[in-house]
């Protein structure tokens, strides 16, 4: 899967119109040497597959080439900006996970209900509202409007603030990227417990006098997880595409601000590498969730 996303991506940037060389030259930077000192780097007077061959010959080496506008190794520059993004997607996911635990088991416990009913009407607004409206309408309220927390993720550089003014920069971004993902597993959640809670099982449970909270979260919920695990993993590499989106909006020093200013200044070995990463990580939550399985129902192993 990562050889195809790296075959596709480099095929579309080499045929795609416009490149860094064009770029230079229509800003006024016409110098020869340099013009042919970057040709030559990315060996630009080759055909594309060959030098495809050698991209992913140097990646296997563990080399993403250098970027062309900064002059670093791309390694260097998305190993400092990943953890930012690992952090917003990571604090999207449990938020994610938390509300919908929450909504989704009201709402499960007590179909047709003024929870249910609330639950399933926010849902649907998380869906509909895209992240980035979202995101704006955030900071107009809670940053402009009211001035509760701070206009962006700029400021996130070290824990020097303290907890409270580092977790002031993360929450409206991880509300902003997580609350379609919100919306998903509740409706996902109030449905598979909606199918488990009339389960013998559960029934028995609630002939012996346990509680209705134990009921619900320890019985029927364990029981349903399976699907909501899925989901949720799968949804991960949804919120590392979206956190591209989020990440601009919020000025979030990370992989997505990178890939942005890569894509706008045709930085070509940067696009790929970052492309590279968010399906690697994309790969990895599948594992992940595959692995997940195992602990939450024990009929499924790996041997």
């Amino acid at each position: 899967m990562l050889v195809g996303i790296s075959f596709i991506t480099f095929a579309l940037l080499a045929f795609a119109p416009g490149s860094y060389i064009s770029l230079a030259l229509s800003s006024g930077i016409s110098n020869p040497d340099a013009v042919e000192r970057v040709r030559g780097q990315l060996r630009l007077d080759e055909p594309w597959f060959l030098r495809f061959v050698h991209y992913l010959w140097d990646v296997l080496h563990g080399d993403l080439g250098q970027s062309i506008v900064i002059g670093q190794p791309v390694a260097a520059q998305i190993w400092a900006a990943l953890p930012n993004t690992l952090l917003l997607a990571i604090s999207s996911l449990l938020f994610a996970a938390i509300v919908s635990l929450i909504a989704g088991g009201l709402a499960g416990a007590r179909p047709n209900t003024v929870a249910d009913y609330l639950a399933s009407a926010v849902s649907v607004l998380g869906v509909a509202l895209p992240s980035f409206w979202l995101g704006l309408m955030l900071i107009l309220l809670f940053s402009l409007k009211l001035q509760w927390l701070p206009l962006g993720g700029g400021g996130l550089v070290n824990l020097s603030g303290g907890p409270w003014t580092f977790l002031s920069y993360l929450i409206l971004p991880t509300i902003a990227l997580g609350s379609e993902l919100t919306a998903i597993l509740t409706r996902l959640t109030r449905n598979a417990l909606l199918d488990t809670l009339g389960e013998d099982y559960v029934r028995t449970a609630r002939a012996k006098g346990v509680a209705p909270v134990r009921v619900v979260y320890k019985h029927a919920l364990r029981n349903a997880a399976l699907p909501i695990i899925t989901t949720a993993g799968l949804q991960f590499g949804g919120l590392l595409g979206g956190a591209v989106i989020v990440e601009t909006i919020f000025s979030w020093p990370g992989m997505g601000m990178l890939t942005i200013t890569a894509i706008q200044q045709r930085d070509l070995p940067m696009i790929q590498g970052s492309v590279l990463v968010f399906a690697t990580l994309f790969v990895l939550s599948i594992l992940v969730t595959d692995l997940l399985y195992s602990l939450v129902d024990p009929r499924i192993h790996y041997e």
